[in-house]
């Protein structure tokens, strides 16, 4: 075991959208460009609760 890392976690550049599911945490999933991230987000909002973060470039959130 070693040292636990002291850098936050850098998020890659893309699209995200956040996932909940009811009584468990949440998770981020990205997409490459928007129309991606809007089929996936369709297709999770079946069975899911579904919250559109945006863009993500050079480690900041693009506003639209």
């Amino acid at each position: 075991m070693g040292r636990p890392p002291t850098k936050p976690a850098r998020l890659k550049n893309g699209f995200y959208i956040e996932i909940k599911s009811q009584g468990s945490g949440s998770i981020l999933i990205r997409r490459d460009t928007r129309e991606q991230m809007l089929v996936a987000a369709e297709d999770y909002a079946r069975t899911k609760t579904v919250v559109i973060k945006g863009e993500m470039l050079n480690d900041k959130w693009v506003a639209h």
